[in-house]
């Protein structure tokens, strides 16, 4: 099967399903990850140009560790809100080469806006992929299947309650040294936010975790439209 994660920071999937990325990785699933912006705005003394650059990097280093290929669309933060058409088309196009048999995604009520718009970008996107004269999809050479998505949780879980579970309790400590890897975001927050994030992160886990019996775990949601909508679950 495979695997199609769509954050819109670097660090976002580590955040939200980085351990059940990892458990699809060794059930011998094929996983890509992407993401949409390249962060560049994260921070208040890194000028934009320089972190964009960084934040790349990070995010490939922490998917290396998985062995999960990183692609990025390396749009700026605060993207452009709306129907915006080269962004659809971008996206549009990735996931036609991607050709997923899931996505995963941000959840559409999270705390940011640039969040909220890649979960309805990778919604319109997804479908716009399935369209074989589309011109976006003409550019990666063949239509994907409209697929199931599924949205990750919320930053600290506010807003949603999952409807279904993964138990990534083998797959924690890996999950934070993904986390790790994001130094530009992770130094920043503990120093000058005060804000540990990676213990942040680890709370959220062992909540989840708590709810459905296990020591460490990721909520989701599925997108409950036709024909994204599929008997059982696609989850590891």
């Amino acid at each position: 099967m495979k695997v199609l994660a769509i954050g819109c920071h670097p660090d976002d999937l580590e955040i939200g399903c980085a351990g059940t990325l990892a458990k699809y990785k060794k059930l011998g699933h094929e996983v890509t990850a992407v993401h949409v912006c390249n962060g560049n705005l994260g921070h208040v003394i890194i000028e934009p140009e320089e972190l964009g650059k960084m934040r790349i990097e990070e995010a490939r280093k922490a998917g290396a560790l998985a062995g999960i290929p990183v692609r990025t669309l390396n749009i700026g933060d605060l993207l452009p809100y709306g129907d915006n058409k080269e962004q659809r088309d971008m996206m549009t196009t990735l996931i036609a080469e991607e050709q997923p048999d899931v996505i995963i995604t941000h959840c559409p009520n999270d705390y940011m806006p640039d969040h909220n718009a890649v979960s309805q970008l990778v919604f319109d996107a997804s479908f716009a992929a399935s369209v074989p004269h589309y011109p976006a999809v003409q550019a990666a050479g063949k239509p994907a299947k409209v697929v199931p998505i599924y949205y990750m949780d919320t930053v600290g879980g506010v807003g949603t309650i999952p409807t279904e579970y993964v138990d990534i309790s083998e797959f924690i400590d890996l999950k934070l040294e993904m986390l790790n890897c994001h130094e530009s975001q992770i130094k920043w927050m503990l120093e000058h936010d005060h804000i540990d994030f990676t213990e942040f992160v680890k709370t959220c886990a062992a909540f989840r975790g708590l709810q459905c019996g296990v020591a460490y775990a990721e909520g989701f949601t599925k997108c409950n439209f036709w024909p994204k909508v599929v008997p059982g679950t696609l989850l590891p």
